[in-house]
């Protein structure tokens, strides 16, 4: 059960995610989260130490939130390919279109507002992304193993041009708000993963000279 400590902390995360995703972490102000807490300076350094430590919290539980919109019915996929299309209209439907930070995509937010000013929090960030990568990259490795994906695919290349495609649709619908934004952008990556495909009639000679060999 959570102590009212628990929750002090966590009403001080909340609130801190969406001034940090509207004004940026340099623009937000400790007495500007003091404000929207309720609580006194005192009251708010019981909890963290200053507004970095906030800020990397505040990231953790983004990143939380995030993966929890974005992965969801990912893992009952057994097709890599299929995994990918469900990450990519997860990320465009439910986490950018279903506006879950008033102020955008936090991620991104970050990444575009630290760049220049701190290495180390940037770099911070940066890291959350190449990883997203990293993963798809595992993910196309293994259709690629399977058979499901036409020959030579540059498998790194496939996939931070994903993770650029979802990040360039989320400033021109946070500014926009028009929905075609993510929904176009969402048609276009579900039609570039199929062109991926191996032929089905290529496939089934591939099992049959397989199966052959044996």
């Amino acid at each position: 059960m959570a102590t009212k400590g628990d929750l002090t902390r966590q009403r001080i995360i909340e609130k801190s995610m969406q001034l940090f995703s509207v004004k940026g972490y340099f623009k937000t102000s400790v007495a500007g989260i003091v404000k929207a807490t309720g609580l006194t300076k005192g009251g708010l350094y019981g909890h963290f130490r200053n507004k970095q430590e906030i800020w990397y919290a505040v990231y953790a539980e983004c990143v939380r939130i995030w993966q929890r919109l974005v992965f969801e019915g990912v893992r009952e996929l057994s097709d890599p390919l299929a995994r990918i299309d469900r990450v990519v209209e997860n990320n465009l439907k439910n986490y950018l279109g279903g506006r879950v930070f008033e102020g955008g995509c936090f991620l991104l937010n970050s990444l575009v507002d630290l760049s220049g000013q701190s290495t180390v929090m940037s770099n911070h960030v940066l890291k959350g992304f190449t990883a997203f990568s990293e993963l798809l990259r595992s993910w196309l490795v293994e259709a690629e193993q399977q058979g499901r994906l036409r020959e030579g695919l540059n498998l790194s290349a496939i996939a931070n041009f994903i993770v650029i495609s979802l990040n360039g649709a989320a400033p021109l619908y946070s500014s926009s708000h028009d929905p075609a934004v993510w929904q176009q952008t969402m048609a276009q990556l579900h039609f570039y993963l199929n062109s991926l495909r191996k032929p089905k009639q290529d496939r089934r000679s591939k099992v049959g000279s397989e199966t052959a060999a044996r």
